[in-house]
């Protein structure tokens, strides 16, 4: 009480109760984050179970490893994959029926980006992203997406066309279909008598030509990249197809009116020179003036009648219809063409900012001799057209799109002559038996190429098939292998030690980035229709790890469809799908499951942190307040002792067993 002279009470002794009480109350501190160290272990029992269907191309060792992290990485969140390896046919029929929830796929690089590959997303029996876009998120649908796409390559004005482009990859980004993985670049590694090389501006644009050795034979040997990856076979060898023909040869063999540069710039090539003008009815009118003196490899001189004649066969309808050449809108806005003199005249049906890009494609438009078409400069391009024997239906007939009548029969060509740097010159197969496969082709240098001024030394080019990779770098290390380029010719891992341990031996250069390694996520398939488990697996593949690991830093990680120096394609897009562990961990698993996961460090932090001082604290308060319990116990006891004593009375005479 204020102003009282007694002094304060001590606090009463803390029982055995108390004591209890006390320790419970410490223990109970603890209990929640002990119980986080089960969770901490790591479990998906409190995730949503779901089933994905991946296909992957068989064969492709690089790949399946990748496969193989990406369904480790979403078998975290819950998420089982079941991965079919299969064969190019069986493959091709999957993805093109949309029989996945997810498929490996990649741009096509420059010159075909953006515009070509976007494209090709509304041409069925394409790619994946056809079926994949079927059900797109509302409002935007994949009608209304070919619409944009198509309006952007009528675009005219360069700003216009960068904000349109712009509204593209922003909503394709926004619908989370296609999962950039990297970019992806062409290595080239060379023996150091070697010199002169610089990679070219597109995926299997290999300029040999640039070469001069140092020392040695002026014949060199060369391990290239394919569309197979290693090297197998040529095709046919006409320009004006597809696969199998081997984009590198074509490359070599044939040339454009243009040429694709590096940085998106067009050069001439048998066009030194042209000119645009709009027309009337809304079109444009391209006139080409054509390079003097040039000849083909058989001697056929080039001129305007032989650029007519590739002209009529390419473009003959319906080989500019979409199941053919039509893929490529330069094909749909090309109406007419005709020659003025030596100057090359095409008309459009509307603006096309890309037509010169597109002109630059190693095929279809490359310049064919006319003596190598089926009858010579005299061959019909409708009932012996270029087009290859296997595009004619049962009827002998090239399959005619609706709309269409039965008229083109495809004839192929009888031989490979072009206008480039190199001429075929003779093919060389295992025990001279062509059912063993191709063990070597023979190019000889063109001797009348008009740019003869910008070679190097190198007079042929011997291109060796091997088995695999590692007889590839061994073939490099002994000597017997000058060059090896492309993708997929040795392992990333293979190349970094040539880059590093070899480099007294070998140069090595890595190309741009030049296109994108994609997972397609099928948006018209359950459970992939949900555009949340779309995120959801952006957010579970950590694509970081997976460059670093399988690709040995020789990519670049994506995050966006086409690299940042495609055209128009520079540009950041929201929201960011990275991976995020913890974002995908509470979108498909319980929260404390998620939390127990995510902050296992923290949690063994606060656990030993705070823990185990705790109970040190409370192991230390329990033996004080018991032995102050126990003093306070006995002085207590005295007390009551003495106070029994003063009040009893005093007794004489008491015998001594009495107390």
């Amino acid at each position: 009480q204020f102003g009282s002279s007694r002094a304060p009470s001590r606090p009463p002794p803390c029982s055995d109760a108390s004591l209890s009480t006390e320790m419970a109350s410490s223990l109970v501190l603890l209990v929640p984050l002990l119980g986080y160290m089960p969770l901490a272990a790591g479990t998906t029992d409190s995730c949503t179970k779901m089933d994905l269907d991946f296909i992957v191309l068989e064969g492709d060792p690089l790949m399946a490893q990748i496969e193989d992290d990406i369904r480790q990485d979403l078998s975290v969140v819950g998420i089982n994959v079941n991965t079919r390896f299969l064969e190019k046919a069986a493959f091709n029929t999957a993805m093109q029926q949309g029989d996945f929830s997810l498929c490996f796929t990649e741009t096509w690089g420059p010159p075909y980006d953006p515009q070509s590959f976007a494209t090709g997303w509304f041409r069925p029996d394409n790619e994946a992203h056809y079926p994949a876009m079927q059900q797109m998120e509302p409002p935007m649908t994949i009608q209304k997406m070919e619409a944009l796409v198509t309006e952007v390559l009528s675009e005219e004005t360069p700003l216009a066309r960068q904000n349109k482009w712009t509204e593209i990859l922003q909503e394709m980004h926004r619908q989370a279909i296609s999962n950039p993985m990297w970019s992806r670049r062409v290595p080239a590694i060379w023996n150091r008598r070697l010199s002169g090389y610089l990679p070219g501006p597109q995926q299997y644009d290999y300029p040999m030509h640039t070469f001069s050795a140092q020392t040695g034979s002026k014949t060199i040997t060369v391990a290239p990249g394919a569309q197979t990856g290693l090297f197998v076979t040529t095709g046919p060898m006409d320009p004006h197809s597809y696969r199998p023909n081997e984009f590198f040869i074509s490359n070599w063999i044939y040339e454009g009116l243009v040429h694709y540069g590096h940085n998106g710039v067009i050069h001439p090539a048998l066009a030194t020179s042209w000119t645009i003008a709009d027309t009337q009815g809304g079109g444009q009118r391209y006139r080409f003036a054509l390079r003097a003196g040039v000849t083909f490899h058989d001697g056929t001189p080039f001129n305007c009648a032989a650029v007519k004649m590739n002209f009529d066969h390419v473009l003959h309808p319906p080989l500019n219809h979409n199941w053919y050449h039509g893929w490529y809108h330069l094909a749909l806005h090309t109406v007419s063409w005709n020659c003025d003199g030596e100057v090359f005249v095409v008309n459009l049906d509307a603006p096309y900012y890309p037509f010169l890009q597109e002109l630059s494609l190693i095929r279809p438009l490359r310049m064919l001799s006319p003596e190598s078409f089926i009858n010579g400069a005299g061959t019909d391009s409708t009932t012996q057209n270029s087009c290859p024997l296997k595009w004619n239906n049962e009827d002998g007939f090239l399959g005619p799109p609706p709309g269409f009548t039965a008229e083109v029969k495809c004839a192929g060509v009888r031989s490979s002559h072009g206008t480039g740097p190199w001429k075929f010159d003779s093919v060389k197969y295992y025990s001279d038996d062509e059912a063993q496969g191709i063990q070597e082709l023979h190019f000889v240098k063109n001797e009348d190429w008009w740019g003869n001024d910008a070679r190097g030394n190198i007079e042929k080019m011997v291109i060796k098939h091997y088995a695999d990779s590692d007889a590839i770098a061994a073939a490099l290390l002994d000597g017997s292998l000058d060059v090896a380029v492309g993708d997929k010719v040795l392992k990333p891992e293979q190349v970094r030690e040539f880059s590093r341990e070899h480099v007294a031996t070998h140069s090595f250069v890595n190309g741009p980035p030049l296109l994108n390694q994609i997972v397609v996520i099928n948006a018209a398939k359950a459970p992939t229709n949900d555009i949340e488990v779309r995120k959801l697996l952006m957010h579970s593949i950590d694509k970081a790890r997976i460059v670093a690991d399988e690709l040995y830093g020789q990519a670049q990680v994506a995050d966006s469809m086409f690299p940042k120096d495609a055209p128009y394609c520079d540009i950041d897009l929201t929201p960011r799908w990275d991976y995020d562990l913890q974002k995908a961990q509470l979108m498909n698993c319980q929260p404390e499951a998620a939390a127990a996961e995510d902050h296992l460090p923290l949690i063994l932090g606060l656990t030993l942190g705070i823990g185990i001082p705790l109970l040190l604290g409370i192991g230390a308060a329990s033996f004080f307040y018991g032995r102050r319990s126990g003093y306070d116990r006995l002085e207590q006891e005295q007390k009551e002792k003495r106070k029994r004593e003063l009040e009893e009375p005093v007794t004489v005479g008491v015998p001594d067993n009495a107390a």
